[in-house]
Order: structure tokens, then C-alpha cells, then sequence
């Protein structure tokens, strides 16, 4: 698989959320992802930018394009140094919120994606990646 990495965003403000639709946005456009594709990993890339800024302190993301043969794909990788989760099983379950928000936000953002990962460790932040393939 080739990886071609695009650009670096940081997320630091409720702007920055803004600024992470609007990229990727722009990048699974310029793909040709189909309109649908392109809300699936817009809505998922909000959802986790903004658990990123929120729950993490604040942090980046990382925008790449794949090419594995004829399929490509968009990866996002976001990244915080922030408390970590202590419990991702958990996390992931539908109405778990440490926040005052809904709790759909991890599992809704796996189930807009095509390939989703999760590290994070108490204390050491952190690492979310979503792939959505063309």
C-alpha cells in the first residue's frame, strides 16, 4: 500500500473543527469520492476533531491519501496528548458519554467508516485513525 501524506492540521479551537471538515471536505471531493462517501467521512472526521479538542486537550490531524492497487482511500489520524480513555470498550458503546453530549460520537464515527482504530492509554493520550475507501 502506498501512502501519500497531504497535510497536518492542528486542532486547537472550535475553528479548527471548522477547518477539519473543510479539508477533508476538499480532499475526498478532489478523490472523487461520491456525495455520500464524502458526508460519511466528513460527519465522522467532526465527530472525532471535536472529541479530539474537547476531551483531548486539543491535538492534530493527520491527512493522507492511500493507493492499494486500484482502490484508493482517504486516512485521517488524530492524535492528542490528552487524558487518554481509560475503558474503550466502553467508550465505544452508543450513550456512553463522559461529556454532556450524546454519546455517539466514537461509535457513530466507526459506523461511517470503512476502517476505524483506536489507541489510547490513561494518562498518555490518544491516537484515532478512520479510513473511508473510494
Amino acid at each position: 500500500m502506498l501512502t501519500e501524506t497531504i497535510e497536518t492540521v492542528p486542532i486547537r479551537s472550535s475553528e479548527d473543527i471548522v477547518r477539519v471538515r473543510q479539508k477533508v471536505r476538499f480532499h475526498a471531493d478532489a478523490m472523487g469520492m461520491s456525495l455520500i462517501d464524502q458526508t460519511k467521512i466528513i460527519t465522522a472526521a467532526s465527530e472525532i476533531a471535536r472529541n479530539t479538542f474537547e476531551y483531548g486537550g486539543g491535538g492534530e490531524l493527520l491527512l493522507e491519501i492511500l493507493r492499494d492497487g486500484a482502490r484508493r482511500g482517504l486516512r485521517l489520524t488524530f492524535s492528542d496528548e490528552g487524558p487518554g480513555i481509560a475503558d474503550i470498550e466502553q467508550a465505544m458503546r452508543d450513550h456512553f458519554t463522559t461529556g454532556g453530549g450524546l454519546g455517539l460520537g466514537l461509535g457513530g464515527a466507526k459506523r461511517l467508516v470503512n476502517e476505524f482504530d483506536i489507541k489510547s492509554q490513561p494518562g498518555e493520550g490518544t491516537r484515532i485513525s478512520l479510513i473511508r475507501w473510494k
